[in-house]
């Protein structure tokens, strides 16, 4: 009946809502250092078996095909895209970029991280009162494993397989102040996303493995360069053009099973 058309069109409509808000939500990310695009995945509901294909008939003929009604669509997931970001170059010498694998590691409160270790793209890192490096955000997230720059350091360079070397007025050689280390996952995109630019790790991302970048296939570290948002404002209108379009098409089809009823209805008049 028109009633299954009713419930399809409205699980569409539903399912593509969510894709609305993922979209705008990229779309509103178009200029966040680090941010990753999502995507909606689809998939159909169950189906009515009406008639099973390969049912012999009486002369020992078989059904060619079958018979089956969808009931409609459902949002099976969002996915996160870790395509990388175009390079924007600051030359601030704590504007920090991956190129290649890997995440920044910066301390959380422990309930919301494994460890209290969180992971992030975005490298925009600056120095709190303590001279220690963080996250130039409202929380000032300190990076791990922790590195404290000097009060009277006057320059800091940070190699690209992470050495952060601290000079000082005086001296021709600098100072090895620490070590930056990177973490990569074998599913990132299994990461839960807790806001801020960060990313947790869970059970389908698989535990992180850290390490020097530029060492095990993980990513080099680029100085005073930060990595742009990698959303595609060309992509995600074309996206939001269809859905736009999809949404209007299902509307329809309520419509004309609203009236397929209504018609049914006044047969018994």
């Amino acid at each position: 009946m028109a009633l299954i058309a009713l419930n399809s069109g409205a699980s569409a409509m539903s399912a593509l809502n969510t894709r609305l808000d993922v979209i705008a939500n990229n779309l509103a990310n178009m200029n966040t250092d680090g941010f990753k695009s999502s995507r909606v995945n689809f998939q159909d509901l169950m189906y009515q078996e009406r008639a099973h294909p390969g049912v012999e008939n009486a002369n020992g003929d078989q059904r060619p095909t079958g018979l089956y009604v969808g009931l409609g669509v459902k949002t099976s997931g969002t996915q996160l895209t870790f395509k990388q970001g175009s390079p924007v170059v600051t030359e601030n010498e704590l504007d920090l970029m991956i190129d290649g694998r890997g995440f920044f590691m910066v301390s959380v409160e422990p309930d919301r991280a494994e460890g209290g270790i969180a992971y992030t793209r975005a490298g925009n890192f600056t120095l709190n009162a303590d001279g220690e490096i963080v996250l130039a955000n409202d929380q000032g997230r300190r990076l791990e494993p922790n590195i404290t720059v000097p009060d009277d350091a006057t320059k800091v360079q940070i190699t690209a397989d992470g050495q952060v070397l601290a000079f000082f007025e005086g001296e021709s050689d600098p100072q090895n102040i620490g070590d930056l280390e990177v973490a990569a996952f074998v599913n990132p995109a299994g990461l839960r996303q807790l806001g801020e630019n960060l990313f947790v790790e869970t059970a389908a991302s698989g535990p992180p493995i850290t390490g020097a970048p530029g060492e095990a296939g993980l990513g080099t570290i680029q100085q005073g360069v930060l990595e742009g948002s990698n959303v595609d404002p060309t992509i995600e209108l074309i996206t939001l053009i269809r859905t736009q379009r999809a949404y209007e098409m299902n509307s329809q089809t309520i419509r004309a099973a609203d009236e397929v009823m209504r018609q049914v209805a006044q047969l018994g008049r």
